[in-house]
């Protein structure tokens, strides 16, 4: 396999529909059950509106994993992780990490000083692949965790 770094770019509107197809099987996956619910109509439009949010795709022929980036200008600024989902036959590659990598630039770009992302605690793998990664749990949200790291080199309230 090539470079994983070279095959992520930005995604365009016309990778929703795999992009779509990709969240499913990540719930799929989480969840284990055929019956899960995607995306609702429009939920992607912000991705494609030339703001600040970015989803970042892996392009490996077709687009194979995805990772949506939010950015959040609150009291404190910071990058909210909302969905990570790397196709079943590509998974233990590096691909997700270099997503996470991919996302951790993109928080020292906009000068934001740290990444938050929710976890469900059922999903040991990711959340092994995050602890390896430097994150930690932030806060225990039920069926789920919230995980964060501080991201070095990016200086809060610069923009």
């Amino acid at each position: 396999m090539e470079n994983v770094n070279d095959t992520i770019r930005v995604a365009v509107p016309g990778d929703e529909g795999r992009i779509r197809a990709l969240f499913a099987e990540m719930l799929r996956s989480i969840y284990h059950k055929d019956d899960v619910q995607g995306y609702e109509a429009g939920y992607l439009d912000k991705y494609w509106q030339g703001g600040e949010d970015r989803i970042y795709v892996a392009e490996l022929g077709e687009v194979e994993a995805f990772l949506s980036v939010e950015v959040h200008h609150e009291e404190k600024d910071y990058l909210y992780l909302d969905d990570l989902s790397v196709a079943e036959i590509y998974r233990n590659r590096g691909i997700g990490t270099a997503l996470i990598r991919r996302a951790e630039a993109r928080a020292r770009e906009l000068a934001i000083p740290a990444i938050v992302f929710h976890v469900e605690k059922s999903n040991e793998a990711a959340l092994r692949l995050y602890e390896r990664l430097g994150w930690s749990v932030f806060r225990d949200d039920g069926s789920r965790y919230l995980m964060g790291k501080e991201i070095p080199g990016a200086r809060p309230g610069c923009r």
